[in-house]
């Protein structure tokens, strides 16, 4: 099946301390539909400007990234500029240029809105409630969200949260939406809110995943060569919501389990290079291998 993905798409600038980038594919959906498309056919939807490359459109098409829900609007492409410090854990934005992304609504062409599988990556929430809205009877919905939305639209994200299947959302993220310092207790809080399942993503440990009556806790796959964190958890969110939508019908608590491992799996090449540059080169039988090593590692006693 299809996978809907709704989110920004950006030309990013990286700087860590030993390298520097500029014009790189960035956005939460570009990085989630190229970690989805390992697993299902994806239909994209964003905006970009007279400036984003048209090589990125080809890049898509050979990928089976459906770019018809693309906007190509005038003036430039929503622009980010970030700067890590040493452990590549603590970030700085530089700059930030909204340009076509300051006025986007998202209007899904009309092939568009009868797909299962729904991805809302990382926008607003008033958005992604629209975007719910122009979607008939969706089988399962992914939405990931941020600090920001917390803090700035805690109303528009509490009434998303009544209308998805999924939320996927970071540790310090948990803690702000429910004032809770334990993570179990936070994610238990979360679901309350609304969604069937939730999951926690925790860098570098790894990821939880809570459902009514069920828990799961993911480790991280060990990396000793990192060169860019950026779209790392759009990536992760990506890897889930394409392996649902390439593989069940009907989703399960272990569905999801495998979804997560992937997630985790496909998160850990991203970081390898800068952009999404080690995403281009990636092949199926490399993700199978890196699956098989990192089920070996964590030492599952349930099969996944």
């Amino acid at each position: 099946m299809s996978l809907l993905i709704v989110g920004s798409i950006a030309l990013d600038a990286v700087k860590t301390p030993v390298e520097e980038h500029s014009n790189l594919l960035g956005g939460s959906a570009s990085y989630a539909a190229a970690a989805a498309s390992f697993f299902s056919p994806v239909r994209l939807v964003g905006v970009v400007g007279d400036d984003f490359p048209e090589s990125e459109f080809e890049f898509w098409k050979s990928r089976k990234i459906d770019s018809e829900g693309v906007q190509r609007a005038n003036g430039k492409t929503f622009r980010w500029s970030g700067e890590y410090s040493w452990d590549l854990n603590t970030r700085e934005t530089r700059s930030i240029g909204l340009n076509v992304f300051e006025h986007f609504k998202p209007a899904l062409p009309e092939s568009y809105r009868q797909t299962d599988f729904v991805l809302l990556a990382n926008i607003a929430p008033s958005l992604q409630s629209h975007v719910l809205d122009q979607v008939e009877r969706p089988r399962f919905v992914v939405a990931d969200t941020m600090d920001l939305w917390i803090e700035t639209a805690r109303a528009d994200l509490d009434a998303l949260l009544t209308r998805i299947d999924l939320v996927i959302l970071n540790d310090s993220e948990a803690r702000e939406i429910t004032k809770e310092t334990s993570l179990i207790k936070a994610g238990r809080r979360i679901r309350k809110m609304g969604p069937r399942y939730v999951a926690i993503k925790k860098g570098e440990h790894g990821a939880l995943l809570f459902g009514e009556d069920e828990y799961f806790s993911c480790g991280a796959y060990p990396l000793e060569d990192i060169h860019d964190p950026t779209g790392a958890g759009d990536t992760f969110a990506g890897g889930m919501a394409g392996y649902l939508a390439g593989t069940v019908k009907k989703v399960h608590f272990n569905d999801l389990r495998k979804a997560m491992i992937y997630g985790s799996v496909l998160a850990s090449f991203c970081v390898e290079a800068f952009s999404l540059e080690r995403l281009r080169k990636l092949s199926l039988e490399d993700i199978a291998q890196r699956y098989e090593t990192f089920k070996l590692m964590s030492q599952f006693e349930v099969p996944i």
